[in-house]
């Protein structure tokens, strides 16, 4: 079976690693059928298998401990949350 190959397209906002240029990347599936993203400037080639490595390796891969994200089965709130209180939907008796 043939990979279905895409055409190269830039990633707006992206900065290489390498050569810290912003807009230079561009993405695009290789021969194998891995996406890759390539620096236009300087020639860095990165595969999202390599990226996955990368990630493990520098522990990038947990989650990021957020407001809403649970903590030991329990919700972390703001000190200052308070009910939301809808004001004129239903008539006052």
């Amino acid at each position: 079976m043939t990979a279905i190959r895409r055409p190269r397209r830039f990633i707006a906002g992206a900065v290489c690693p390498k050569c810290a240029e912003m807009d230079r990347l561009v993405m695009f599936t290789n021969e194998a059928g891995e996406e890759v993203r390539e620096c236009v400037s300087c020639g860095y080639t990165q595969t999202t298998s390599e990226q996955v490595l990368e990630d493990e390796q520098n522990n990038l891969a947990t989650e990021l401990t957020t407001r809403v994200s649970p903590l030991d089965g329990k919700a972390l709130l703001d000190d200052e949350e308070q009910p939301l209180k809808i004001i004129g939907l239903t008539p006052d008796p």
